[in-house]
């Protein structure tokens, strides 16, 4: 019989900040060699369950447990925080609070370092794995310096660097561009087969997790377990959306074409799916995309320059406009600028030359509260943002600053706070949230202000379906009633395709493209030097030769409560 090298029995776990229980009574048990995938809406208790399985919980994340836990058949609560650490590698939801290193180099190298390596062993190992993960050009940077992604590799490699057996992710692909999550996900699969490692992986992006072949999926709701069973059975049996949860787009797209999803037996592999029989009731579904038209110009980037390092500008001449009422991506690989775009036009950075104009004056000589006023940004990290203590005075902080009075605050924030379903939590410390919800807190806090640009930088990172879905649906109305313009820098390509109605292509510094995601997903070369990867509805379609496939994006977008035009 196989012991288990995780052993969760009768778990129930309480933060001392909380009043009610974040787990309720978990039973889990995971093998030697699985790779098990844990889903789960916003604040299921996912990563809750993760800080008990690395110790986080008690050493560092004080509460109320009962329950038995075992890690390698020894109890976790009377092992340290290093002895556990010896045996399961984490990377942690948030890059930043895992950086231990002055240097990428450095931050890769630690785990070896503790092992006592030889230096030549551990120079070899941190050059093959920065090169895996596209960071040997930036060795000798600090950690900090990095783009959201560029921080989430070398996170990974800092963990995958070491040998050992367990390994525990949570929502790796968060701040990964498409095409590198994609290799992430085949690296962690081929890894674990090479070496029979344990891989425990947290994530909402389900879709491209399920490509690295997970053998069993947990769904986690209310702090409870309420699926345990393989990707196969689970997309079976539909229950994904009743826990906020979105199936693959394909799935979507065969359930629409009224396909028995429950007879597939290879539905959780978009590549091995058969259901050739169906292809005429899946092409029927497209629906004819109507060309989005450009309103006036509302703000212009003209002969923009820019650089960090005399020796690497990174924009030369750059120029763009983004029309009044348009909801605009910007997408791109990891590092190509896309964020100092965004820094750019809210005044954190100075360009060497050109001029942004918002509404025919140049915004370069006002301050960034000023810009402020007409220009929102969600930054991509919500700690980055976040001052005080509780959600409600985070989100009133703007208003305060503002001299706005006690009874309009009020008003404003708590209609702000209900849209984004956070009103309930509108007294909670800042510190219990999960990082999904601190990041519909700092959206708040912009959207408050009603700017007249919002530009949001990874809104959907960290957010289940139900999220998505309510914040895309207000952003919509906001965009159709009050003219608000938005401006989403993007790696989720369901993102793109459903909601975004025109998209700017930024990789190393250059405009590649100014075209509809539509156009940008067929063009094959595009989407590979963006660093891109289709969704699976174009892979089926592809596999199906379906024409258009693009039309059946607008048939899922349909289904949801947003529309593009």
């Amino acid at each position: 019989m196989t012991i288990p090298i995780i052993d969760l029995q009768h778990v129930t776990f309480k933060y001392h900040a909380q009043a009610e229980p974040t787990l309720h009574d978990v039973s889990l048990q995971i093998f030697p060699g699985e790779k098990v995938l844990i889903a789960g809406a916003s604040g299921s208790g996912k990563t809750t369950l993760l800080r008990l399985l690395n110790g986080l919980i008690p050493h560092a994340y004080t509460g109320d447990l009962t329950g038995e836990l075992t890690l390698n058949g020894r109890a976790i609560l009377d092992q340290t925080l290093s002895e556990l650490s010896l045996q399961a590698g984490t990377v942690l939801q948030d890059s930043d609070a895992q950086f231990v290193g002055l240097t990428v180099a450095e931050d890769i190298a630690f785990a070896l370092e503790n092992d006592h390596r030889p230096v030549a062993e551990i120079k070899q190992s941190v050059a093959t794995w920065a090169r895996r993960f596209g960071l040997g050009a930036r060795l000798e940077l600090a950690p900090q310096m990095l783009s959201g992604g560029q921080k989430q590799r070398t996170a990974m490699a800092g963990v995958l660097v070491d040998d050992g057996k367990l390994l525990l992710f949570d929502e790796p692909l968060a701040s990964l561009d498409p095409a590198a999550g994609w290799e992430a996900m085949t690296m962690i699969d081929e890894l674990q087969a090479a070496r029979d490692l344990t891989v425990v992986i947290i994530e909402h992006r389900i879709e491209e997790v399920l490509r690295a072949n997970v053998d069993r999926m947990i769904v986690m709701s209310a702090g409870r377990i309420v699926a345990n069973d393989t990707p196969t059975a689970i997309l079976q049996a539909g229950i994904l959306p009743q826990y906020g949860l979105d199936e693959p787009l394909y799935i979507q797209l065969l359930r629409q074409a009224q396909v028995d999803v429950r007879q597939l037996p290879d539905v959780a592999d978009v590549q091995r799916v058969d259901v050739a029989a169906h292809a005429t009731a899946i092409a029927q579904l497209r629906v004819p995309i109507q060309p989005s038209v450009h309103t006036q110009p509302q703000l212009q980037i003209t002969h923009l320059d820019f650089q960090y390092d005399k020796n690497q500008p990174l924009f030369e001449q750059f120029n763009t406009t983004i029309h009044q009422g348009e909801i605009l991506g910007i997408v791109g690989k990891n590092g190509s600028g896309k964020t100092t775009l965004s820094h750019l036009l809210t005044g954190f950075l100075m360009p060497d030359a050109g001029d942004i104009q918002l509404d025919g004056q140049s915004v370069l000589s006002q301050s960034i509260k000023t810009r402020a006023e007409n220009i929102g940004y969600v930054l991509q990290n919500p700690n980055h943002m976040l001052t005080k203590s509780t959600v409600y005075d985070e989100v009133a902080s703007g208003l305060v600053l503002r001299e706005v009075t006690t009874d309009e605050i009020e008003t404003r924030v708590r209609a702000v706070l209900r849209l984004l379903d956070l009103d309930e939590m509108r007294n909670w410390p800042i510190a219990a949230l999960s990082f999904g919800q601190k990041k519909r807190v700092t959206i708040a806090a912009v959207l408050v202000l009603s700017p007249k640009i919002l530009i949001l930088d990874e809104p959907t990172a960290g957010q289940d379906a139900t999220h998505t879905q309510e914040l895309l649906t207000f952003l919509t109305k906001i965009n159709q009633q009050e003219q608000v313009t938005i401006v989403i820098i993007t790696h989720d390509m369901h993102l793109l395709a459903n909601f975004v109605q025109r998209a700017l292509v930024v990789v190393d510094g250059q405009l590649l493209a100014d075209t509809t995601p539509a156009e940008l997903l067929a063009d094959e070369a595009l989407v590979k030097a963006a660093s891109l990867r289709t969704t699976s509805i174009y892979q089926l379609a592809a596999r199906l030769q379906i024409a258009r496939p693009e039309e059946l994006n607008a048939a899922i977008q349909q289904t949801h409560g947003y529309n593009k035009v």
